[in-house]
């Protein structure tokens, strides 16, 4: 099974980020790209964060991205090299259209909402993740979704249009993994997983 990472912002925000967990995501979810990974990394995550570091982001959006991590202090929930990386790829690849999204005002709205709430949104990504079926992917996937799940409803009426894209951002990524993801119990946890919140 491939390495995971600590909690990076990804998927809070492009996914709960996307409300309260990247988000990217999600979407986080995570997300979600910040800090490259500890350990090894190769061309295409690095050519993603070079891509996504080169767009002319707002600050609040670029703070939103790279600086998640530090308002959701994690210290169980990790996210899996997998989603990891097709996330990077799928935030870097966003439309112009949904580019156009990621506006200063609704950053700030999520910076904001994230600082009030990340310790306990924190809390409970680990608690899930703890909580959540081996393998790894599957206990990402349990403690993402629920906890994206249970703060969706409070997200800044301002971030809603960037939660649109990190839902995108989600299914993209989960419907990819859910047939290229190397483990079987993690193809059908992502399977699980597409629906999203």
């Amino acid at each position: 099974m491939k390495p995971s990472r600590t909690f990076k912002p990804f998927l809070l925000t492009a996914a709960v980020v996307s409300t309260a967990a990247l988000g990217a995501s999600l979407l986080s979810m995570t997300s979600q790209a910040q800090t490259l990974p500890e350990h090894a990394v190769d061309a295409s995550q690095l050519t993603a964060a070079t891509r996504l570091q080169a767009a002319p982001l707002p600050p609040a959006c670029q703070e939103a991205i790279f600086k998640t991590q530090d308002k959701f202090p994690t210290t169980r929930y990790t996210v899996p090299d997998e989603p990891w990386n097709a996330g990077l790829a799928a935030v870097s690849n966003l439309s112009e259209e949904d580019q156009a999204l990621l506006t200063g005002p609704a950053c700030a709205a999520w910076n904001k909402w994230a600082v009030e709430n990340g310790a306990a949104v924190a809390t409970e990504l680990d608690n899930r993740y703890r909580n959540a079926a081996a393998p790894a992917c599957n206990k990402w996937t349990v403690a993402t979704l629920a906890t994206i799940k249970k703060h969706a409803p409070e997200v800044p009426a301002e971030y809603q249009a960037q939660e649109k894209v990190a839902k995108k951002v989600w299914t993209e990524v989960m419907t990819k993994l859910s047939t290229t993801a190397a483990d079987p119990a993690c193809r059908a946890s992502y399977n699980t997983a597409k629906a999203g919140w």
